[in-house]
């Protein structure tokens, strides 16, 4: 079975592609949603997460989010340690998920996979482009953050013309091309290799 891994910067529209992919069938992981989760239900995450932040880091035994965002992007040894923390759990439960898929290939989709080095556990990496300003506009209104919350987030990602230059495929995803048939092109060439 192939492993594809998407990417992308905040606000590039990762997330709809993979939903694309997910609607023709093909498996998808998703390692932020998973980092969320498994920082609330992990003990040993939240441990960790608790002696690193201090017991403001959870309320109600949810992770206090904002607390957190305020703590680690101002803070990029509190932002390291966080990583050093989450990564390992969420790339170890990638790797379980991987192995009880069962179809010619399966989707990873993370913002950092250059970043963490996991890009080479992947057989192909596909990146999704937006232009700067369409990417912060629609993190602005998803998250409901600032320009300059999203520029600060951006700042903290692997520059985009690096990272689509390091992936295999590229999908545009500018509000001018449409996204399907570049997806269903992916999908018949992932199908095939799959099938090897």
């Amino acid at each position: 079975m192939l492993r594809i891994g998407i990417t992308g910067g905040i606000g590039s529209g990762k997330s709809v592609v993979a939903r694309v992919f997910e609607n023709l069938g093909i498996p998808v992981y998703n390692a932020d949603n998973t980092a969320k989760m498994l920082m609330e239900t992990d003990v040993s995450l939240v441990e960790k997460i608790t002696r690193l932040f201090g017991p403001a880091a959870y309320t109600d035994q949810r992770l206090n989010r904002s607390y957190i965002a305020a703590q680690v992007f101002n803070n990029q040894e509190k932002l390291d340690a966080l990583n050093a923390i989450v990564h390992p759990a969420v790339i170890q439960y990638g790797e379980d998920w991987f192995a009880r898929q069962h179809a010619p290939y399966a989707i990873k989709e993370a913002a950092l996979f250059f970043e963490t080095g996991t890009a080479g556990q992947m057989d192909k990496m596909i990146g999704v482009s937006a232009p700067v300003a369409l990417r912060i506009q629609r993190a602005m209104q998803r998250d409901q953050l600032s320009r300059e919350q999203i520029k600060n987030r951006m700042d903290k990602q692997l520059d985009e013309s690096i990272k689509m230059r390091l992936c295999d495929y590229v999908v545009v995803n500018d509000d001018q091309h449409l996204v399907l048939p570049q997806v269903l092109r992916l999908d018949s060439l992932f199908r095939l290799q799959g099938d090897r």
